[in-house]
């Protein structure tokens, strides 16, 4: 992701030496995304990411790290982090949190098809299953109080129409978290922002087969179908309007209740939590857009994108055919 913090190769070699995985033979700056400071290891063991944290915490970090430990014990193919001869799977790199993981095979599908979506559906319901068992727990910490704390800031570089939208998106998705229906849906850790870049896909065209889910630094304890959600507005969408493209999206969701059927819950706030998944991702990239940090090779993504896919949202809501109604 965006380079913030500069480490040279005898920086990552003092790790690598900790870790046992030999002598560094590459190291590269990862340009993609814009949170954390991540590096591209090749080492005599293999090819390894590190990734230094610019926002969270050692207090924060234990739930990502021992939660993709925990996936990965249990066959979901994540990042498996490293861990020295105590055991220690978070480290430090100039004073920073770090984590050093191994680096999954294959690479992303930017133009997916029903075929990679019902893969990443599946996979997503396996994760979650997975991970219903996982002791630690971590609120989703660009969830709802995030957004309350957060418009106020960024409404001052929004025209009038553009700031009415989005408060009022904001007071409806306040209303919901309150209500009964969304006290009902099923919920534990879930990946946040399961993007088509954090998905990674091998094997000759047209038969590419998931080889696995990364960067798990969004992650927290929310609702499933928030995470269904913004799967959907990512790998079931047309880019350039922001519209569902329902013939993805059916199959992403019925690959996935394959797996775990969805609950009636569920099936009724479809659109709601959809909107909800727009919200969130126009909300960060306002703020990141608009407050942005220094960094070597920053490049912040554009905000209006999911101020299209919220209109989108909102002007034809969507629901997933029920078993019963296929």
């Amino acid at each position: 992701m965006a380079v913030f913090t500069q480490v040279t190769v005898e920086q990552a070699q003092v790790l690598m030496d900790r870790l046992q995985l030999g002598a560094v033979t590459a190291l590269r700056g990862i340009t993609a995304g814009i949170e954390n400071t991540n590096y591209f290891v090749s080492t005599e063991r293999g090819d390894y990411v590190l990734t230094i944290f610019e926002r969270l915490g050692f207090e924060q970090l234990p739930f990502y790290l021992r939660l993709m430990k925990h996936l990965a014990g249990r066959g979901i193919p994540v990042p498996d982090p490293q861990a020295d001869a105590a055991g220690e799977i978070l480290h430090t790199v100039q004073g920073k949190p770090a984590a050093v993981v191994n680096k999954l095979r294959g690479g992303h599908q930017l133009a997916p098809d029903l075929f990679h979506c019902e893969q990443v559906g599946a996979m997503l319901a396996r994760m979650h299953l997975a991970g219903q068992d996982y002791t630690l727990s971590q609120p989703n910490l660009r969830g709802l109080p995030w957004w309350t704390e957060t418009v106020p800031v960024v409404l001052p570089f929004l025209a009038p129409e553009q700031a009415e939208l989005l408060s009022g998106e904001l007071a409806f998705q306040q209303q919901l978290a309150a209500s009964q229906s969304y006290a009902e849906l099923p919920r534990g850790p879930i990946h946040a922002d399961l993007f088509r870049d954090n998905v990674m896909f091998e094997g000759l065209p047209g038969r590419e087969q998931l080889s696995g889910f990364f960067d798990f630094y969004f992650a927290g304890v929310d609702t499933f179908l928030f995470d269904i959600a913004v799967c959907l507005n990512d790998w079931c969408i047309d880019l350039a309007s922001g519209r569902l493209d329902e013939a993805r999206a059916q199959a992403f969701v019925e690959a996935y209740e394959r797996v775990r059927p969805l609950t009636g819950a569920e099936h009724r706030l479809m659109p709601a939590l959809l909107r909800a998944a727009a919200l969130r991702f126009w909300v960060s990239r306002l703020w990141d857009y608009h407050l942005p940090r220094e960094a070597s090779l920053l490049k912040p993504h554009d905000p209006t994108h999911f101020e299209r896919v919220l209109r989108e949202r909102l002007a034809r809501a969507w629901h997933a055919l029920a078993p019963q109604e296929r």
